[in-house]
């Protein structure tokens, strides 16, 4: 792979997939839905057997050399590039020629992403997969735009911003969507052979990158940046013999030391105000709630807020990381490494492993959030967006003592329903919920009182004259009523069920 391929060549390939219709929607009318649905759970044979029953297309020759893994002949990929035919694409390093016969040496498939910025679209190359190899990846592999790429762009918050550091960028995924807004992107990654794909991606996307070498913060000492957007190689790995420590995934560190690491070299390189979003995986040793307090303590001097999505014992993560490299399940591989993985855990007295999202902040003031939940259901559209709002309730209420929070005037979300569950024949609710359809789309119960004060928020009245109205029409001693309402309100502004009029 090149990292600056000629220029006229990268133009070439360009227009040829622009020609081929080399899109995902393209790929998708390629093979159908069915195989489309196949690929998902990595098996190819629906997606070949589609194209061998269909007329060739363009974007079908492509999607089984690229995607697939599959070879074509010569005379389809030069009509597949008509312009830099197969030759030029060896050239390039995307495929080798053997007599009539084309294979790809890298995965070069297209990429679309929908944010609150729009729409884009992007060709992301990377190394093979395991679909294409038949096996298990090797340990330098460079992965493409997989789950965690897109996870990550969901959660990041879509203010425009100066200077973007892309820490550990892979094959330039971030990176390409942080260009959308940012004046700069430095994209840093200990792997040269990473490098070179982002900076094949950003040439093929017309897109400029400042590519450094490095580990971690290395690179970038003494700079500063508006953002620092990071899918590090994060998973907890065994450091003995016999176990691969690839690359994209593993960090080198024992335990969960190199997500400690990225969150404590965060404050050094954020701007005042310069938010930094990242993924993650935290080890529990016995007690969540000491997990929690080691986890924000990683962010002295930040604001944090840590979102765990997920939380599996040492036996389901080993397994999913087993399988992730390419062991099959039931081989006496597959088992050896489980047992490595367990037996490390077990070292350390890991009892489950926490996975989600850690967003830090450089207060423009004295760090005031601390924030850790566990939140596990499914998510709205706008996860970005919400976690912008969210930081900026945050600082409005943080500022707003009780009397003045209760002259502001808040509205219901448009989001936000009402959902009330009776008894059969009850005239009262058993339940009251006030359920999100974006961002975290939460679940947030809440008493007759918190209901009524939410239901009366339409933007015209401030908070204090409800409370009040409310408790009259309760019977309820209005101060009481203030006292127990108003930190529930605090709560609902910052998860977005309630908003600033």
């Amino acid at each position: 792979m090149q990292r600056d391929p000629d220029p006229q060549q990268i133009a070439d390939l360009r227009a040829d997939l622009d020609d081929a219709r080399y899109t995902v929607d393209g790929l998708a009318d390629a093979w159908g839905p069915i195989a489309a649905e196949a690929l998902g759970r990595d098996d190819p044979e629906p997606a070949l057997a589609a194209l061998e029953r269909r007329p060739a297309t363009p974007a079908g020759v492509l999607g089984a050399l690229f995607v697939l893994g599959a070879a074509r002949p010569v005379g389809a990929v030069d009509s597949a590039l008509p312009r830099l035919g197969a030759a030029g694409a060896e050239r390039l390093g995307l495929v080798r020629v053997d007599g009539d016969a084309v294979r790809a040496v890298v995965d070069l498939r297209p990429y679309a992403l929908a944010d609150e910025s729009g729409v884009a679209s992007w060709w992301i190359a990377s190394d093979p997969g395991e679909m294409a190899l038949g096996g298990e990846l090797p340990e330098e592999h460079v992965l493409g735009a997989g789950s965690a790429s897109t996870t990550l762009a969901q959660i990041l918050v879509p203010t425009g911003t100066g200077r973007v550091l892309d820490l550990g960028t892979g094959s330039g995924v971030q990176a390409l969507i942080a260009a959308r807004s940012a004046g700069t992107v430095v994209a840093t990654d200990v792997s040269a052979r990473a490098l070179d794909f982002a900076g094949f991606n950003a040439a093929l996307n017309r897109v400029r990158l400042d590519l450094r070498e490095g580990s971690l913060y290395e690179p970038v000492a003494d700079e500063r940046f508006d953002r620092v957007v990071t899918n590090p190689p994060f998973v907890i790995t065994p450091r003995v013999d016999g176990v691969p420590a690839y690359t994209y995934r593993d960090g080198g560190f024992g335990g969960d030391g190199l997500v400690e690491a990225v969150v404590r070299g965060a404050a050094e390189h954020l701007a005042p105000g310069g938010v930094a979003q990242l993924l993650g995986n935290w080890e529990v040793h016995g007690d969540q709630a000491a997990t929690r307090e080691r986890v924000l303590g990683w962010a002295d001097g930040l604001d944090v807020w840590v979102v765990q999505r997920d939380l599996l014992d040492p036996a389901q993560y080993a397994e999913t990381w087993v399988r992730d490299g390419g062991a099959q399940p039931g081989t006496a591989r597959f088992r050896t490494l489980v047992r490595a993985w367990l037996d490390d855990f077990a070292a350390r007295g890991v009892t489950a492993i926490g996975a989600g999202y850690v967003t830090l902040r450089a207060s423009r003031r004295a760090a005031t959030l601390r924030r850790f939940e566990h939140l596990d259901g499914a998510v709205g559209s706008g996860i970005g967006g919400a976690i912008e709002a969210a930081l900026a309730a945050h600082d409005l209420q943080h500022a707003l003592a009780d009397d003045a929070l209760a002259d502001t005037v808040l509205e219901v979300a448009p989001d936000v329903t009402e959902h009330r569950h009776y008894w059969p024949g009850d005239a009262d609710p058993t339940v009251i919920e006030l359920v999100q359809g974006t961002g975290f789309a939460r679940v947030r119960r809440v008493d007759t009182v918190t209901a009524a004060v939410v239901g009366a928020s339409d933007g015209e009245l401030p908070l204090g004259a409800i409370v009040d109205a409310v408790a009259r029409l309760l019977d309820a001693d209005p101060v009481d009523t203030r006292a127990a309402v108003l930190p529930i309100v605090r709560e609902l502004w910052f998860e977005g069920f309630l908003a600033l009029r």
